[in-house]
């Protein structure tokens, strides 16, 4: 019998803090609280922010905040290293198991930690990085793509959806290395839940604005069904440093008046927002998994994305739960279906609630714990957990 789960080291490029935290961060900060609470000492290393502390303890987990986006990795496998002498800021953490997130980019915890890392990938980012420009494209797909893959084949990993488990295997990465621990979600407000809905029709998109996310297809989709749908108003809730080009995308479409950009918001507010809504758009270009498809779903709300964007091939049960399409076209015309049919929004929205009550944090982080304690245990674990 293997010794129990005693320390836990996450790394990862943002908190849920963070002005640009989104999912990813969320999945990370609430299996690193479960785990807290069971009594294991968790410790996230990741970057500062504007009017962020150094040090802070969220939930139980231990944030540890130094460098900027690119810096954050070599300052954390310097502190890594450093701590394997004795010396620096993680020098007291001596983790079990460490969790290196690759938002793209791995922290190369191997290098520190051996077989102890567990690489944890949310979806791939072939689709991303070009956003970056031509020269960090390169660079990071390779890293992504063709490093870490070499560097960490004998290294346990977790991801959160089929698609994504099958994109890692494309890469090189052995099936029977890769674990599948979806997301969770967050109990609804109960006050939210019997809000009446919108009396005229309510699209959200719940979302960080940047740009692989395309939320310039739903206020395109918009701006074309407004003619023949004139009463319908777009809620686009989140932010990020693509808002301005949105806000600017929106005037000239003529749709301004016919979009509301609530920016972050609280929970509440957010919940209030999904529960008056009549459909979900999810027009992303990559998904890990869409932890708004589940949010919208508690709401009876059905969720419309692409099919291309991976994880929402495993989110959303096409045509059960919601519909995929294959492109902007498709989705001007299953938007306009689920406005204008009544009969099926409510179907998809009542099958998509009852598969909401399916997830949770505690069993997410129940899920993980199992990865974590086989992975301390020299063992490796595939297939959905």
């Amino acid at each position: 019998m293997s010794a129990p789960l005693n320390s836990v080291l996450l790394l990862c490029w943002r908190d849920t803090g963070h002005p640009q935290g989104g999912g990813s961060e969320t999945y990370l900060q609430r299996i690193g609280a479960h785990l807290a609470r069971s009594g294991v000492r968790v410790t996230l290393r990741t970057a500062r922010y504007d009017g962020s502390a150094r040090r802070e303890v969220v939930d139980g987990v231990e944030i540890q905040r130094r460098g900027g986006p690119y810096s954050v990795y070599v300052r954390a496998g310097l502190a890594m290293v450093a701590a394997r002498v004795g010396v620096g800021p993680l020098r007291h953490v001596r983790p079990d198991v460490v969790v290196d997130t690759q938002n793209g980019l791995p922290f190369l915890a191997r290098l520190a930690y051996g077989r102890r890392a567990v690489v944890l990938v949310h979806h791939c980012h072939r689709e991303q990085w070009p956003v970056a420009g031509p020269v960090k494209s390169r660079i990071g797909w390779f890293v992504e793509s063709r490093l870490s893959p070499r560097l960490h084949r004998r290294n346990q990993y977790v991801t959160v959806s089929l698609p994504s488990a099958r994109d890692l295997t494309e890469l090189g990465v052995r099936a029977d290395h890769v674990a599948v621990v979806r997301n969770g979600v967050d109990a609804a407000p109960q006050a939210s839940l019997t809000a009446p809905r919108s009396p005229t029709p309510r699209v959200v998109v719940l979302s960080r604005l940047v740009p692989h996310k395309q939320i310039e297809d739903a206020l395109d989709a918009v701006a074309r069904l407004r003619p023949r749908i004139p009463d319908l108003h777009l809620d686009v809730v989140g932010g990020g440093w693509w808002a301005q080009r949105l806000i600017d995308h929106a005037e000239r479409l003529g749709i301004a008046d016919a979009v509301t950009f609530h920016g972050h918001i609280d929970d509440d507010t957010k919940h209030a927002v999904l529960q008056r809504s009549w459909v979900n758009v999810l027009p992303s270009r990559k998904e890990g998994w869409g932890l708004a498809v589940v949010e919208a779903a508690q709401h009876g709300v059905p969720t419309i994305g692409y099919r291309s964007s991976g994880g929402l091939s495993d989110s959303v049960v096409d045509g059960v739960t919601g519909i995929l399409v294959d492109d902007l076209e498709d989705l001007v015309d299953g938007l306009h279906r689920l406005l204008t049919d009544p009969v099926l929004r409510d179907q998809l929205g009542a099958k998509a609630q009852v598969r909401s009550g399916e997830f949770s944090w505690d069993q997410s982080a129940d899920a993980m714990r199992a990865v974590l304690d086989a992975v301390r245990a020299g063992r490796r674990t595939s297939g959905l957990v």
